[in-house]
């Protein structure tokens, strides 16, 4: 299987962040904004959430270890990355 793996940070309602990985990051996203049973329990009481990071990987361990790195970056960190991220840069659906 070749499809591409995506980890991605949401900026939640309280100005949070949350990582998560997927394969859709538009379904990923809607979920996270509208289904109680879909949702990551940290985002369904944070709504509504935006996408405002996302990167493109190969697999899903390589997704999986990349999230691990973001959620030990900073606050800081997290806030310079998006900041110098382009959402336009991603294939769109």
């Amino acid at each position: 299987m070749s499809s591409s793996w995506y980890v991605y940070f949401l900026r939640c309602a309280d100005n949070s962040l949350y990582a998560g990985i997927t394969t859709d990051l538009k379904r990923r996203v809607n979920e996270h904004n509208t289904s109680n049973k879909l949702a990551a329990k940290y985002t369904r009481v944070r709504r509504p959430v935006d996408l405002v990071y996302a990167e493109q990987l190969k697999s899903r361990s390589d997704a999986s270890s990349r999230e691990y790195q973001l959620k030990r970056l900073t606050k800081k960190t997290k806030e310079q990355l998006i900041k110098n991220f382009d959402l336009s840069r991603l294939p769109q659906p």
